[in-house]
């Protein structure tokens, strides 16, 4: 498989059905920019801005465990959840097949 299907809810409400490419070494924040949705990613993938965090919805999707630095940074951003993740820490891989995330409202 070379693409997974990602429904992604934007802040307005609207659900996006996305392809992402599983063979291009992308994570979710780029496939979100990649589709213009409206996530910054202004350290460019650093896990330093919390400008791509999402809320995952899917609880039966296996995500990569969360790094020290990406616990950092949801510990200071604005309108974390338990189940808040940056998008820039999650990889595309065939096992997110189905993930349904929602972005956080902007900070």
């Amino acid at each position: 498989m070379s693409d997974v299907t990602i429904k992604i809810k934007d802040r307005e409400g609207t659900v996006h059905e996305v392809q992402a490419p599983t063979d291009m070494a992308m994570n979710l924040m780029e496939v979100c920019k990649a589709y213009e949705l409206p996530v910054e990613g202004t350290c460019g993938g650093m896990a330093m801005c919390a400008s791509c965090q999402c809320y995952i919805l899917s609880s039966d999707i296996p995500l990569p465990e969360m790094g020290d630095d990406e616990d950092a940074m949801l510990a200071e951003a604005f309108y974390v959840e338990d189940n808040s993740r940056l998008g820039c820490q999650i990889p595309i891989t065939e096992e997110l097949d189905g993930l349904e995330i929602e972005l956080a409202p902007e900070s």
